[in-house]
């Protein structure tokens, strides 16, 4: 899903600005967590279903001493939600 698939859903469903975003914590539905946090980082996709979350340059820069290692070549920018658990 891309952000824009992601935005025009959410805007049809037409929903009040007070209302809580719960993620799933499997496909199945098997849990659900609060949205914790929103931020945008560098995304390798290991397959259709699952990859690998690096830190962009900027995001390097500002907290050396978290030693992210640099992203491969083949990131892509993505939006990461973050679940409360």
């Amino acid at each position: 899903m891309t952000l824009a698939e992601l935005r025009a859903q959410l805007d049809a469903l037409n929903l009040p600005d007070d209302t809580p975003v719960i993620l799933a914590t499997d496909a199945e539905g098997n849990g659900y967590s609060p949205l914790r946090a929103v931020d945008d980082a560098l995304y390798e996709a290991y397959s259709a279903f699952n990859g690998e979350w690096y830190a962009t340059d900027q995001m390097r820069a500002q907290n050396p001493e978290n030693g992210w290692d640099e992203a491969p070549a083949n990131t892509v920018s993505a939006v990461f939600l973050w679940p409360t658990n």
